[in-house]
């Protein structure tokens, strides 16, 4: 989110990211691994170095982090899998599992950085203040 609302303004040091958002810079760093792996930010090195959004925040679908940072978004393996389970065609919690993956879904999936982005600016904050 951070890189999002400092977005085209290069690049942005996890010191102070930490700083605004009153959490870890070891927490970031841990974040900022897999990000950078599925090509979603780019580090630069040297002076002013930081990192950047390797692409706009309006093409950064929020789906799209919650699976490169938390996997995949269903529940239950059973929901992605269904030959995962051999009680998947009598199973009564699996219809619960597969509503409750759908909604996440149906919140996530049109939701881009940039919504949220659009948020935090009407809501007052972006420097210095957590968002």
């Amino acid at each position: 989110m951070d890189l999002a609302l400092h977005w085209n303004r290069g690049a942005i040091r996890l010191k102070d990211i930490a700083e605004r958002q009153e959490i870890s810079k070891k927490y970031l760093e841990q974040i900022v691994i897999p990000l950078e792996i599925a090509g979603l930010v780019r580090s630069i090195r040297g002076a002013g170095g930081g990192y950047v959004l390797t692409r706009a925040p309006v093409e950064i679908r929020l789906d799209e982090i919650v699976r490169i940072l938390g996997g995949p978004l269903t529940l239950a393996d059973c929901v992605g899998d269904p030959q995962c389970c051999t009680r998947v065609n009598f199973c009564a919690t699996r219809d619960l599992w597969q509503r409750m993956t759908d909604a996440i879904s149906q919140v996530l999936e049109p939701e881009s950085l940039q919504d949220l982005v659009n948020k935090q600016l009407s809501l007052g904050g972006v420097h210095g203040q957590n968002c």
